[in-house]
Formats: C-alpha cells, structure tokens, sequence
C-alpha cells in the first residue's frame, strides 16, 4: 500500500511563534524542525506498522526543506525545495492508496487557530470550495479529489480537525493542541503527540485497507472562490489562466477539472505574491 504524506509545520504540537517555523528564526527554528521531524517520522511509523509498503514524503511548509533526510524514518522518500508545480501536493497521482496531512493549520478566515493562514497571509483573506469556507486542506482536497485518493489521516490543533472534516469523512484525526489565539495554544507533550500520531497513522492504514474512507466528494464543477486583500491583487490573480474576477477583491476558478482547478490557484499564489508588498 502507497501513502503519500503532506507535512506543514504550524500544527505540530509545541508551535506557536513563526520563529520556530522560519530558517531566520535560529534556535527557535532549529527546535521547530525537531519537533516536526518526531512527529513526521511517527505518521511513517505508525503507516508502516499498518502494512504500508511505500511512503512518500511532501514537505510543505516555507522554503520546503525542513528534514534532515538523513534522519526520515522508514526510508520514505522526501520531496523538498520550492518552486514545486503541485505546491503542497507535490508527487501526488493515482497510484496512491492514502493522503496523510501532517502538521496542518486553520485558515486565515476561521476561528483561532495557531500561526494560522490559507497559503499567504499577505494576499489570501478567505477561501471557498462550492460556497464553502476552507483552508489548505480543504484547497488542497481537490487535487486528491482528482486523483480519486481519500484523504485518511489528519494531525493539527482542533480548527484544523473540524475545516478538514468535510473533505476527510472516515479520516483518522489527531488533535496535536487547542489553539488560545493566533499566537496562543495548549499543546499536548510532544512525545504524547507522537505517539498518537503514530497510533492514528496506523489505524488509518487500516481503515484504507479495509475500504472505509472515501474519497473527499467534491463536487465537479468545482468553484473555487479567493478572496484577496487588495483589489490590485484581484486584478493581478486574473492574469492566471482560468480565473475571473466576481468582486472588487473576490476572484474565482471553476471547471470540471479538479487539477486544473488546483494548478490555477498555484498560478494565483504565486503571481500575486508580486502585489503583496514583498
């Protein structure tokens, strides 16, 4: 069985300051990683010990390269470095068995959660996928979506276990911490987190062998809607293939095609950082 692991950084257990989660953050960043790297090799673990043969690793997060690969357990492979086409869902296709989030956050747009934001911060105020409100998880379902690939773990604070719920109906969820504030939360022990993670890694294995997590069930077509700070990025996003403007600072994507979807909104990422003041 193959699973194909997403990792970000904001939901592991122990994270609460952008310190941890940026190469410019020196100690605190250094911790960051470690914390990070348990949990990550505790979902390889724990997929593995579920019958897993094959596991491929997406790092998500920033620049993308946030592992020591030479300490990545199970000899998963690692996917890392910027600049990626599919972003956060890199490597993905058909021959895959499972999706696994790992280290995932709330949106911009919903209730507190940790370091909390839908892809940038400085561009992106909210998301809709079908009229509703979603973060990375939820934009991100629509490539495994695409790929006919049901999304069958979760790991992150509990804003990020009840905006995955829609698109991860018989998921295993790990709930690392309860976010105070944006900038506040209650974490669980890291080796408690781990060893949940590594446990509910397990189950979800088997729930996938067993046929019990279906895929995300987006709906086709599928309006992906984006709404943006400034109404100079609005008009920035249009330049992307496929996206039309339906608000002074709202855009919007639709079409059959989930990937192409997806592909478009990366286009939007990655052009309106341009706007954005960086």
């Amino acid at each position: 069985m193959k699973i194909w692991i997403s990792f970000d950084m904001e939901g592991v257990a122990g994270i609460v300051d952008w310190e941890q989660c940026r190469p410019t953050g020196g100690p605190a960043y250094a911790l960051g990683c470690e914390l990070l790297q348990d949990e990550v090799n505790a979902a390889i673990e724990g997929a593995l010990a579920g019958g897993a043969t094959e596991i491929v690793l997406n790092d998500s997060h920033g620049r993308m390269a946030n592992l020591d690969p030479r300490r990545v357990a199970g000899n998963a492979a690692y996917i890392g470095g910027r600049h990626k086409p599919m972003y956060m869902m890199q490597g993905l296709d058909d021959s895959f068995d499972a999706v696994f989030f790992v280290g995932y956050h709330g949106s911009i747009s919903g209730r507190p959660s940790s370091l909390s934001h839908t892809y940038n911060p400085e561009v992106f105020s909210a998301a809709r996928v079908n009229g509703e409100e979603v973060g990375e998880s939820g934009i991100n379902a629509l490539v495994a979506e695409h790929y006919g690939v049901p999304i069958a773990f979760v790991s992150g604070d509990a804003a990020t276990r009840e905006e995955t719920a829609p698109f991860a109906k018989g998921a295993v969820n790990v709930t690392t911490k309860e976010s105070i504030t944006r900038f506040s939360a209650a974490s669980l022990h890291p080796a408690q987190s781990c060893r949940l993670i590594r446990e509910g890694a397990e189950e979800a294995v088997r729930r996938v062998a067993a046929g019990s997590v279906p895929t995300p069930g987006i709906a086709r077509p599928a309006v992906l809607e984006l709404d943006v700070q400034t109404s100079d990025m609005a008009e920035v996003a249009t330049w992307a293939r496929g996206v039309e403007r339906c608000g002074e600072r709202t855009v919007r994507i639709a079409g059959e095609d989930l990937l192409g979807v997806f592909t478009s909104f990366v286009a939007v990422n990655y052009i309106t950082r341009q706007a954005g003041g960086r």
